[in-house]
């Protein structure tokens, strides 16, 4: 991965993965996807490779991914869905020509075709997007827990009580407060 760009965080959920290219939404802001290179770089990393992509293409992608956040986030409150999300996450999803492709080892793969574009991508990520915020998944939508992030994501742990986006990011910035603020108390009751 190039110098200089903040790595991917990548999950099992397409369309939430997608929106965690903008982490940290309500503290310091970490764009993941700051130019067309790097959209090309994550759809690649998630098995929809394009040869390339423009400005315009990005700022698609980047319009996609702020109206499954918006959907995915009302979603998981319970609130009514945003009207503008939903035309977006529709427009993009209709205009995509990806064909689903079962592979020899039984996994389901996106086939974009030879000229394939970001905008067939991109209608991948919207039907992903679509399938979960509808609940045809086993799981529940549910925020990150974390105050500074509060990204959307897709529990499907058992009980469906998953606190965290990632445990590796997020949970453990969180525990390791806890456990720092337990200490200075400690600290302060011992003197």
């Amino acid at each position: 991965m190039p110098a200089g760009f903040p790595e991917f965080r990548l999950g099992n959920v397409l369309a939430t993965s997608f929106t965690g290219t903008l982490s940290e939404r309500r503290g310091s802001a970490v764009e993941r996807i700051p130019t067309p290179h790097r959209l090309v770089d994550w759809l690649t990393v998630n098995g929809l490779a394009v040869d390339s992509c423009s400005t315009a293409q990005l700022d698609l992608a980047r319009e996609l991914r702020e109206s499954i956040h918006a959907a995915a986030t009302a979603a998981a409150l319970q609130d009514p869905l945003p009207a503008s999300a939903v035309q977006v996450i529709n427009e993009r999803s209709a205009q995509g020509r990806a064909a689903a492709v079962l592979t020899p080892a039984g996994e389901r793969r996106w086939l974009l075709g030879t000229a394939s574009g970001v905008e067939d991508a991109l209608g991948v990520i919207a039907a992903d997007a679509i399938s979960v915020i509808a609940g045809e998944r086993d799981g529940k939508l549910a925020l990150c827990a974390s105050p500074t992030c509060q990204a959307a994501f897709f529990d499907t742990s058992q009980s469906r009580t998953r606190r965290w986006c990632d445990m590796n990011t997020c949970g453990n910035r969180q525990k390791k407060a806890r456990f720092n603020a337990n200490q200075r108390k400690n600290l302060g009751s011992a003197e």
